[in-house]
Formats: C-alpha cells, structure tokens, sequence
C-alpha cells in the first residue's frame, strides 16, 4: 500500500481560501481550519466532492465510512459520487442496533467508536473518510473496527491533513490521501 502523500489530480488549493483558520480554538496554542466556510460555498463544496471522488473513480467500492461527526458531512456526498452505501460510525451510545467498540487512545484519556454489528461483512472493500487526519488515533480506531469485520480497507480519504502532527504514520499500512495539506 502508498501511504505516501498524493496530490489529487484537480488543483484543490484555491480551497484553502476558503477555510477560515481560527487562532486558539478550542485552546491556546491551537490553530483551528474551520471547513464550514467551504461547504457553504456551492462551488467549493462541490470541488472537494469532486476532487476526493477522482481519486477513487474505478475503485470498486461497496461502502464509504464517515467517523461522528464531520465523516458524517462528507461521507455520503463522497458515498453517492462513488455509488457506493454510506455507514456512520458513531460515539458510544448513539446507535440504536447492537453494536462493535473499538476504544482507542487520546492525548489525555481514552475514547470509542462504535459500528451497528451487521454494517459491514466479510470481504467487502470499504473507504474511510473524515475532514481531518491530525494525530490519525480516530482514523486507525476506525480501520481496526472494520477490519474486526474482515473488511477490505481499499484507503483513508481526508480533506485536510496536518503534516507536522505526522498522523499518516500511524495509517503506514494503508492507502490513504488527502485533498489539502498545512505544514504548521
């Protein structure tokens, strides 16, 4: 698998215009990229579909997996484009079918991840998506949980991703490929 940073083939930059950056959130010391000034720009929103959809045209996908809560924004659109299902996966709690955990490790603390017990089967290829791939502990968390259903993780889809916070070494063994890219 490529885990090396790809450009996607359709100049996405011009989205980072778009992003309104907010110094200390939610604490000091935090940059915050704010993505809902994107997706309340027709054209931008629909950029970044179409951009992170080029990437997996061809690909034979069954379902596209959007992690609680901004997975939840972009996997369907992405799910639709690819014609492939869209599955939440969701903080504990919030499932109403029995479900699988997979708990994982936080800065400070812990946290967990939940998937309904009959979304995914054996064999199938799925693609994970969320807006940020920052330490990449959410994202991992998410691909052991579907792998846990013998799923085929065909890549790790992110809009944005923080280099310096070097998340894509925890996902070494996976394909994964983010739209836009910030050094610091």
């Amino acid at each position: 698998m490529s885990n090396e940073a790809s450009k996607p083939a359709m100049n996405c930059e011009p989205l980072k215009k778009l992003i309104r950056e907010i110094p200390d959130f939610p604490k000091p010391g935090i940059l915050f990229y704010d993505i809902t000034t994107v997706l309340k720009d027709k054209l931008g929103f629909a950029t970044l579909i179409d951009a992170l959809a080029e990437h997996y045209i061809g690909k034979k996908l069954d379902l596209v997996l959007g992690m609680e809560a901004r997975g939840f924004i972009f996997g369907p659109a992405l799910a639709y484009r690819l014609n492939a299902g869209f599955v939440p996966v969701r903080k504990p709690g919030k499932l109403p079918a029995a479900t699988s955990r997979v708990e994982y490790a936080l800065e400070y603390g812990s946290n967990s991840l939940e998937i309904h017990k009959d979304a995914l089967a054996q064999g199938q290829k799925v693609l994970i998506v969320d807006d940020l791939l920052a330490t990449g502990g959410t994202a991992e968390a998410t691909a052991k949980l579907a792998s846990e259903f013998g799923a085929e993780i065909s890549g790790l889809a992110f809009v944005v991703e923080l280099d310096f916070l070097k998340g894509r070494e925890k996902l070494k063994n996976y394909d994964v490929f983010s739209l836009l890219h910030y050094q610091k």
